[in-house]
């Protein structure tokens, strides 16, 4: 029996199979593929169906399952063949994986249970003041508010005074007004975040991002379709320090994996040193 008969007979087992709900078991389960002395049975493929499936994306199922079970038999079958009898001995390796798998489960799960992962503010900021020169900012990064307005939008000589304006009022209007009529509006007055952001939302072009930031706080730009405007509240250049806000996060993640192999590196020892009060090792 050719290969694609043999998927059409599991196909249609497997559709049965799944409109009656029961498992087919025992001496009249059906072989549906073979390699070598392998067989690839009815039953290996029971629980791989959803019985919201339609009968095409079962069929579709079926016949990929097959195939690779097919291609990971010959695989396994020409590595068989060809690989030495040292190259195959993998014992240990299966032995060295399971017991890498087990402690790291075991790690994971005291640390999980006992490992205090609060990083408060204060250790952040000493980290920060101690190693500020390990945090060099690579590229430009600026504090400020972003709107897109489409040019059909009203009352844009009064957008034009309100993003340059500091008063809570203006801010205030300005706010009702983007809410109702802007395409975009992003205030990143309290946020540090990369200048080349709101570079890739305008048409503004620039080779000398560090010149441009330098001289323009207030920028208005257009295309066919919108006005644009930017207000640049504060920046910081690349290759100088991150600010600690930027930095933040960043030595939060430091601080608890430093933690982390700390919490590591005490277990392993309490561990060593109860087995040795234990007498549960001999060194020879």
């Amino acid at each position: 029996m050719n290969r694609l008969n043999t998927i059409l007979i599991v196909v249609t087992a497997i559709l049965l199979t799944v409109a009656c709900k029961e498992k087919n078991t025992g001496p009249e389960d059906v072989i549906l593929a073979q390699v070598h002395n392998k067989q690839l049975y009815q039953s290996d493929l029971e629980g791989l169906f959803n019985p919201n499936v339609t009968n095409e994306d079962s069929i579709i199922i079926a016949k990929n399952y097959i195939n690779d079970w097919i291609k990971k038999q010959l695989m396994l079958a020409k590595a068989e063949m060809y690989l030495s009898d040292e190259s195959k001995d993998i014992e240990k390796q299966i032995e060295d994986y399971r017991s890498s798998l087990l402690i790291f489960k075991y790690k994971q799960e005291l640390i999980n249970q006992k490992l205090d992962t609060v990083i408060t503010d204060e250790e952040i900021e000493a980290y920060y003041n101690e190693y500020s020169a390990n945090f060099i900012l690579n590229h430009n990064i600026v504090k400020a508010l972003f709107l897109k307005v489409s040019k059909e939008a009203p009352e844009i000589e009064k957008v034009r005074w309100w993003y340059k304006s500091s008063s809570p009022e203006n801010k205030s209007r300005l706010e009702d007004y983007c809410y109702q009529y802007a395409t975009k509006f992003d205030n990143f007055d309290d946020k540090w975040i990369p200048f080349n952001n709101i570079l890739l939302e305008t048409p503004i072009s620039t080779e000398d991002q560090e010149r441009f930031l330098k001289y323009n706080k207030y920028i208005e730009t257009e295309d066919d379709l919108f006005y644009y405007f930017v207000k640049i509240n504060d920046y910081k250049l690349k290759s100088s320090v991150q600010p600690l806000e930027y930095a933040h996060l960043k030595i939060k993640s430091i601080l608890l994996n430093k933690r982390k192999l700390s919490f590591i590196d005490e277990l392993e020892n309490t561990v060593y040193n109860e087995a040795l009060n234990h007498n549960e090792f001999i060194i020879y």
